[in-house]
């Protein structure tokens, strides 16, 4: 696998089903900025309904829909449904994610602890994904919260350096001495 950050501005992301595990899907791809994401979804649980509001297509993709997509995660759709449409999403050149069925995904979603602009991520190739969960879980703990301040404290000190005609390497080590001082890679106890 190769690991990327994908900026939800220049792709067009899709989710193809109908309940809960859609909607967790839906909200998660909302919440790393992709507003626009669309729902394909021919039966939606309510809550998922009102999730998609306008962004909502209500049936499951056709080749035309599928062309104009970058990436479509497919959740909640029964295997034979969601292998044939794998199945045509990749004809057309689409990266498909089958929830649960490794042996169908161009990729596979990881496990992410978001602070702010610093985004943390975990991958077991799909091969486990409660472990991810728990591994994503201890980072949680380590990096908490007040890591979205201090990635934000960090980027203007490295604006003004830049500024200033100071060379990447001088702004690293400069960044590795601030991150020392200051025992921010020091992982409290779990409790």
């Amino acid at each position: 696998m190769i690991p990327i950050a994908l900026d939800p501005k220049y792709a067009r992301v899709a989710v193809a089903g109908n309940g809960r595990l859609a909607l967790r899907r839906l909200r998660a791809l909302r919440n790393a900025g992709a507003s626009e994401a669309l729902l394909f979804a021919d039966a939606p649980v309510p809550e998922l309904l009102a999730e998609a509001g306008l962004y909502r297509l209500p049936e499951l993709p056709n080749d035309a829909d599928l062309a104009h997509l970058h990436a479509l995660w497919i959740v909640d759709v029964a295997p034979d449904i969601a292998a044939e449409l794998a199945e045509r999403a990749r004809a057309l050149r689409v990266l498909v994610n089958v929830e649960d069925r490794p042996d169908y995904c161009d990729f596979h979603s990881v496990a992410e602890v978001r602070r702010g602009d610093l985004l943390l991520t975990v991958s077991t190739n799909g091969a486990a994904p409660g472990l991810a969960g728990a591994i994503r879980r201890n980072l949680e703990t380590c990096f908490a919260p007040e890591w979205a301040e201090r990635v934000n404290e960090v980027a203007a000190l490295r604006t003004t350096w830049r500024t200033e005609g100071l060379g990447m390497p001088e702004a690293a080590k400069r960044i590795t001495t601030l991150v020392d001082e200051r025992c921010w890679l020091s992982c409290p106890k779990p409790k």
